[in-house]
């Protein structure tokens, strides 16, 4: 699945209010780009995304079904 595809998965389903999917698409839009960003850009992205995934911490207690 592409950022293209996937950008079209979470709007279809209402995922714009869920921040776990927009960190999926963040993650996938630079995966796609990494060929054509320097290595250092990349890694500060990276850690960029994986700062604000920490940031939601245990988000799904309690809310398995409905996420998973």
């Amino acid at each position: 699945m592409d950022s293209k595809d996937l950008a079209q998965y979470i709007e279809t389903n209402n995922g714009i209010s869920k921040p776990w999917l927009l960190l999926q698409l963040r993650l996938k839009k630079l995966q796609e780009r990494k060929s054509n960003i320097p290595q250092e850009e990349y890694l500060r992205e990276l850690d960029d995304i994986h700062q604000d995934l920490m940031k939601l911490g245990e988000w799904w207690k309690g809310r398995e079904n409905e996420v998973f």
